[in-house]
C-alpha cells in the first residue's frame, strides 16, 4: 500500500511564507514526477507545480517567482516553498506523485489527503 503525506499548511499573511512536504510511503518501486495541486472553494483542481525524477519542473503562471518546487528522492519528499503569498494562494494543496507499485510494477496516480492554505490578514 502507497501512501502520500502532506504536512506544512496553515494560516499566513499576505506577503508571508509556507513550506509544503508530502511523504510517499510504503511498497514503492520508483518515483517519477511529483507535484502540488491545489483547489480553491468552488474551483477546479489546478496544477501548481511538478517536477520530473531528474528535476525538471514546471510551474504554473500564477505562481511563477513566487513558489519553488523540489524534491528529495532518497526520501520520496517533494516540497513546495511558498513566498510573497496573497490571497489568491488560498485553497487545499494536494501532493500528487506518478509511482511504480512493488506489489504490481504498475505505474499509478496517487494522492495525498490535502492540507489547507489560508492566506488572510
Amino acid at each position: 500500500q502507497v501512501q502520500l503525506v502532506e504536512s506544512g499548511g496553515g494560516l499566513v499573511q499576505p506577503g508571508g511564507s509556507l513550506r509544503l512536504s508530502c511523504v510517499a510511503s510504503g511498497s514503492i518501486f520508483s518515483i517519477y514526477a511529483m507535484g502540488w495541486y491545489r483547489q480553491a472553494p468552488g474551483k477546479q483542481r489546478e496544477l501548481v507545480a511538478a517536477i520530473t525524477s531528474n528535476g525538471r519542473t514546471n510551474y504554473a503562471d500564477s505562481v511563477k517567482g513566487r513558489f519553488t518546487i523540489s524534491r528529495d528522492n532518497a526520501k520520496n519528499t517533494v516540497y513546495l516553498q511558498m513566498n510573497s503569498l496573497k490571497p489568491e494562494d488560498t485553497a487545499v494543496y494536494y501532493c500528487n506523485a506518478d509511482l511504480r507499485t512493488v506489489a504490481t510494477m504498475g505505474i499509478y496516480d496517487f494522492w495525498g489527503q490535502g492540507t489547507q492554505v489560508t492566506v488572510s490578514s
